[in-house]
C-alpha cells in the first residue's frame, strides 16, 4: 500500500496586520499629513477675507487631515470585494480614520455659538452617530452579522458625505474658506 503524500498548494497566508499596528500607521499617516500643514502655514489664500482663517487650529488640521483621507478611502472600502485581507485592512484604517475624524470635530466649535450657546452645531450629531456607530459596526462584523455591518457601514459613510457637504454652507469655516465671505 503507498501512500500519497499531499502538498498544499494553496498561497500562505500572512497573519492578519493587528489593530494596534493599524492604528499606529494611521496615526503616523495623519501625524504627517497634520505636521506638513503646520510647516507650510495652514490653510488658506492671502485675501483679506481669508485672513482670520488663514492658520487653521490644531483640531481643525487634525481633523482635515484625517476626513479627507476617509472620505477618499470610503468607496474603495465599500466597492471592493468583501472579507478578505485587503478590505479588513483597508477597513480598519477607515475606522481609525473616523474615529479621529470623530474625537477631533469634539474640540472644533465656536463658544457662545451653535445650539443653545454651546458652541456645538447640528453637525455635531454625526460625531455622537460615528463614535456611536463605529464600534457596533466592528462587532457585527466580528459576529458574522454581515448585512448588519454593511448597512451601518453605508450609513456611516453617508453620514460623512453628508456632514462633509454641510460643512460647506455658506458661513461656516470651509464654506468661507472655499467661497469667500458670505
Amino acid at each position: 500500500m503507498s501512500q500519497h503524500l499531499t502538498h498544499d498548494t494553496a498561497a500562505p497566508t500572512r497573519p492578519p496586520i493587528s489593530l494596534a499596528a493599524t492604528a499606529a500607521i494611521t496615526i503616523g499617516i495623519t501625524a504627517a499629513l497634520t505636521a506638513a500643514s503646520m510647516l507650510f502655514g495652514g490653510f488658506g489664500s492671502g485675501s483679506p477675507a481669508m485672513a482670520q482663517t488663514r492658520v487653521f487650529s490644531l483640531p481643525i488640521m487634525l481633523h482635515l487631515a484625517t476626513v479627507v483621507p476617509a472620505f477618499l478611502l470610503g468607496p474603495v472600502v465599500l466597492w471592493r470585494r468583501k472579507g478578505d485581507p485587503t478590505h479588513r485592512l483597508l477597513g480598519r484604517i477607515w475606522v481609525c480614520l473616523m474615529l479621529v475624524t470623530a474625537i477631533s470635530s469634539a474640540f472644533i466649535h465656536t463658544p457662545g455659538a451653535g445650539i443653545a450657546g454651546t458652541g456645538f452645531s447640528f453637525i455635531h450629531i454625526f460625531t455622537v452617530w460615528t463614535l456611536v456607530n463605529v464600534p457596533l459596526a466592528v462587532r457585527a462584523a466580528r459576529r458574522g452579522e454581515i448585512a448588519q455591518h454593511r448597512g451601518m457601514m453605508t450609513g456611516l459613510y453617508a453620514g460623512l458625505v453628508i456632514a462633509g457637504a454641510f460643512s460647506f454652507l455658506p458661513g461656516r469655516l470651509l464654506g468661507t474658506f472655499v467661497f469667500g465671505a458670505p
